[in-house]
């Protein structure tokens, strides 16, 4: 059964680089944080800046799907985000493992105090991984535009620099994390943080990116 599922799924995503019509999905979690951060215009943005500047046609209306559910295997692309505590179940961890390994994709964008609680959850996906960071050569900092000094600072929060970390899995990024960056905030309305149309320029940019970089592994 698990077998004829990876098959399905690896199907799904050559139709999707056939016809180059996509879905993203908003990751909901257990736990308590609020996976709905950013909720009503943060990807949505980002998908109507990918489908302006990158020529996609990726569906404008985003899926919202649950880390345990068996719908998780119908979307190559998925982010998670929040402040607070994640929690994932046995079976979710397993799930969200068999969804990488299938060949999906999962962006993690810290919206302030995500990190010691999702570090410890990836940890159950997968426990031989560790994440490392990417340096700024990185191929998902230099797709369509080029981040010659990676990830773009868009919230001060903690006055850290921003840093990109990845799960890489048999040679190939399944997760990437972006760190003190606020990716997703970024991306959402202006009058919501009022950030300068610079700042979230550069926010819809490298949130294009890491979609491209998705993307073209999915279809290589």
């Amino acid at each position: 059964m698990r077998a004829v599922f990876f098959i399905v799924f690896f199907f799904t995503l050559s139709a999707f680089a056939q016809k180059h019509t996509y879905q993203l999905a908003l990751l909901q979690y257990n736990g308590g944080g609020d996976w709905y951060a950013n909720l009503e215009t943060s990807l949505p943005n980002l998908i109507a800046f990918c489908n302006k500047n990158l020529n996609t046609n990726i569906n404008k209306e985003q899926a919202i799907v649950e880390v345990g559910s068996s719908e998780l295997f119908n979307y190559p692309f998925v982010h998670l985000t929040g402040h607070g505590n994640v929690v994932f179940s046995f079976d979710e961890a397993e799930n969200l493992r068999k969804y990488l390994e299938a060949g999906g994709f999962l962006h993690i964008d810290d919206n302030y105090g995500l990190d010691k609680f999702i570090r410890p959850q990836m940890k159950l996906v997968f426990p031989e991984l560790d994440f490392v960071e990417l340096p700024f050569s990185h191929p998902i900092y230099h797709q369509h535009f080029d981040f010659d000094k990676g990830l773009p600072k868009i919230h001060e929060h903690d006055k850290k620099p921003p840093q990109g970390f990845g799960l890489i899995y048999k040679g190939r990024l399944v997760c990437f994390y972006s760190y003190e960056s606020d990716l997703g905030d970024g991306w959402e309305d202006w009058e919501i943080h009022k950030d300068s149309d610079e700042t979230r320029q550069k926010a819809l940019r490298m949130g294009a990116n890491i979609i491209q970089y998705a993307f073209d592994k999915a279809e290589g």
